[in-house]
C-alpha cells in the first residue's frame, strides 16, 4: 500500500530568503524561484524584490505576478510514468495546448517535475514541491544517476559503444561526460542498450546517437537516483513511500558512473 509522504511546516522563523519561502510555497526549486526574483516577478509589500532579500511570510505581503503566495504546502512526492508525446512541464508555452505531466496528476499541491524528459521520450518522472530535493537531484555535484533503456534502429558495434562510453562531442561543441552503456540484446535489426549517466543535458541521448550514426526508436527512463519505475504503466502515478523519500535524500557518496 502506498502513502503520500507529507511534512507540515510550522510558521517560518522570522525572516528567510525569498527563494526558500517561494520554494516551500510550491513555486519550484530554489533556482527557479531565484529566476522569478531576478525577472522582477516577485514583490514584497508592493516593492520589487531583489536576490538575497529576506522576508517573513507571516507579516510581509509577498506576491508573484501580482498574486499573493499560498501558505507553505505539505511536501508531496509523486512517481509518474510519462508516456510519449506529453510535455515534461507544468504548462506549455503560450499557445501550446499539448498535454503536460501536470495534466496527468490530479492533486491540489503545486508539484513540478524534477528535471526534464523530452516530448518523444517516456518513463519515470518525479513530481514534487520539495525545492531542496529538486536541487539535490538535478545538480551534477550530488552524483545522482539516471538510467535509461534505449532502443536503437540498428545494432551498434563495439567502436560505437566505446565512443559513447568515453564521451561524444555534440554538434554545439559540448563533450559529454563518461558514462555507462551496456548492450542488452538484439531486437530485429536493432538493439536495446542500457544507459546510466550522471548528467542530463536536453536531448543528450538523442544527440549523442545522431553523432554516432545510431537512429533512436525509443527512450525509456527507468530510474532517477534510487527511485525506480518498477511496475508503473504509461499515465499511471503513485505517491512515494516514506522510505523512498528518505533514500532519495541520501547523498550519492562514492557513486561514480563507470564504463563497461
Amino acid at each position: 500500500m502506498w502513502f503520500e509522504y507529507r511534512v507540515c511546516y510550522n510558521s517560518p522563523i522570522m525572516h528567510e530568503r525569498l527563494q526558500k519561502i517561494l520554494a516551500h510555497s510550491g513555486y519550484g526549486s530554489r533556482r527557479t524561484c531565484e529566476d522569478f526574483i531576478s525577472a522582477g516577478r516577485v514583490r514584497v509589500n508592493g516593492q520589487i524584490a531583489s536576490l538575497g532579500q529576506k522576508a517573513d511570510p507571516a507579516i510581509d505581503k509577498i506576491t508573484v505576478d501580482g498574486k499573493p503566495i499560498s501558505p507553505a504546502e505539505a511536501l508531496t512526492y509523486i512517481a509518474l510514468y510519462k508516456p510519449r508525446n506529453v510535455l515534461s512541464t507544468v504548462e506549455g508555452e503560450h499557445g501550446d495546448d499539448r498535454q503536460t505531466v501536470r495534466d496527468l496528476v490530479d492533486v491540489p499541491q503545486h508539484v513540478y517535475p524534477v528535471g526534464r524528459l523530452d516530448y518523444e521520450s517516456e518513463g519515470l518522472v518525479l513530481l514534487t514541491n520539495d525545492g531542496d530535493l529538486t536541487n539535490q537531484l538535478t545538480h551534477p555535484r550530488y552524483g545522482h544517476e539516471k538510467e535509461y533503456k534505449v532502443l536503437l534502429a540498428r545494432r551498434p558495434d563495439e567502436d560505437q559503444l566505446d565512443a559513447w562510453r568515453r564521451g561524444v562531442v555534440l554538434e554545439d561543441g559540448y563533450k559529454t561526460a563518461p558514462l555507462e552503456v551496456r548492450f542488452e540484446g538484439a531486437q530485429g535489426k536493432g538493439a536495446w542498450v542500457r544507459v546510466t549517466m550522471g548528467e542530463g543535458r536536453k536531448r543528450q541521448i538523442r544527440e549523442t546517437c545522431t553523432q554516432l550514426g545510431l537512429p533512436v526508436v525509443r527512450i525509456l527512463r527507468i530510474r532517477i537516483g534510487s527511485l525506480r519505475l518498477d511496475n508503473l504503466k504509461a499515465r499511471q502515478w503513485r505517491y512515494l513511500t516514506m522510505k523512498e523519500v528518505e533514500e532519495l535524500k541520501k547523498p550519492a557518496v562514492g557513486k561514480k558512473t563507470k564504463s563497461r
